[in-house]
């Protein structure tokens, strides 16, 4: 999975005068160069409170690569801005997701209360085995209609949902605690989670950007159990 920070108007100081508007009204400009480490208590409690909205003012847009159902998971966030490559107007490349053999790949439970296990030898080889020569057959199929004059979009029809797209996304930071509570696991959370796999890839990367941007916003929300205010 590739995530790419591309651009960023977002720190901790935006937190503060936001917030602080709803007591010093037009006094609050004079923090939105504020130091913030200084206000690392205020923070706290707006995470710690829930008092979501100042978290809101800043952005952040990343560019990510990944396969196409790992988009579809993000996608039922409706919490950002979203602009994806498109199979009606260019030819797709033959980029294709395998799990690596580290990918647990059995289902042990049933839907609510399952976790998953470790393969055998024999079943991850067959895993690769078996996603690659569907993903040859597909993607020659493809290239046989677009030789033949047929349009990308019908012509996209036959290629499976693990092979890669990209997109941009942009969010708010409380937008990314939302995303990152239910697609990340973490020890310590108040609502525990359990993505896929593969969509945790992402959302590991973006958190990692995020940290590096509001240290102190992102040090509350860990320290209050990751829930989204």
């Amino acid at each position: 999975m590739t995530v790419e920070l591309v651009r960023a108007n977002a720190q901790d100081a935006d937190v503060l005068f936001a917030a602080r508007v709803s007591t010093k009204g037009e006094q609050s400009l004079e923090d939105v160069g504020a130091d913030a480490s200084k206000s690392a208590g205020l923070i706290n409690y707006l995470m710690r409170d829930r008092h979501g909205s100042p978290f809101e003012h800043n952005s952040m847009t990343f560019y990510v690569q990944a396969p196409i159902f790992v988009f579809r998971e993000f996608m039922r966030h409706r919490i950002a801005s979203y602009n994806e490559e498109s199979g009606r107007y260019k030819n797709l490349s033959a980029v294709f997701y395998t799990p690596a053999p580290e990918r647990n790949l059995i289902q042990v439970g049933k839907p609510g209360a399952y976790s998953f296990e470790a393969g055998t030898a024999e079943q991850h080889s067959m895993v690769d085995a078996e996603i690659k020569a569907s993903c040859t057959q597909a993607y020659e199929a493809y290239q046989r209609m677009l030789t033949a004059g047929i349009a990308r979009e019908v012509a996209r029809a036959v290629l499976p949902v693990n092979i890669y797209s990209s997109m941009y996304v942009t969010m708010n930071a409380r937008a990314l605690m939302n995303f990152l509570s239910l697609r990340t696991t973490r020890e310590g959370t108040h609502f525990p989670s359990f993505p896929q796999r593969e969509i945790e890839m992402v959302a590991e990367q973006m958190e990692d950007e995020w940290a590096k941007l509001m240290p102190l916003t992102y040090a509350a929300f860990n320290k209050n159990g990751r829930v989204a205010p």
